[in-house]
């Protein structure tokens, strides 16, 4: 099985949060999982770096090469098949950057390791 990380889990994983549950941790850490991190999340650390809501010791570029390829996590980039499948998602949540990587876990068929249950609206598979 293949996961995706959600933004909140990622950050979780980075800093060593008690808030990451130990199941997400295990699959995070099981050398035989495929683990991806969307553009989409990248985006979103963007913005809310630039708007003062997140700080990063080091520029956003450096915490990808350490924390998200240095881990060995793989980046999933935004697609067309990704945005077309935007437009049939029904509108239980309006958060662009959660609607796009739940877009992202139906056409290719991820778990996404999150914490947030919105995402269970949508028929997606949730490991927390």
């Amino acid at each position: 099985m293949d996961y995706l990380l959600d933004t909140h889990a990622l950050l979780w994983i980075v800093t060593e949060s008690p808030l990451l549950s130990p199941l997400a941790r295990d699959i995070y850490l099981n050398p035989e999982k495929n683990i991806f991190v969307s553009m989409a999340t990248v985006w979103e650390l963007s913005l809310k770096s630039s708007s003062g809501k997140l700080f990063f010791a080091k520029p956003l570029d450096e915490f990808v090469e350490e924390h998200i390829k240095g881990n060995d996590i793989q980046l999933l980039n935004i697609e067309l098949p990704h945005i077309v499948r935007l437009e049939k998602l029904p509108f239980h949540h309006r958060d662009p950057f959660d609607r796009l990587i739940i877009a992202q876990l139906i056409e290719n068929n991820l778990t996404i390791l999150g914490a947030d249950e919105i995402f269970d609206r949508y028929g997606v598979k949730r490991i927390w």
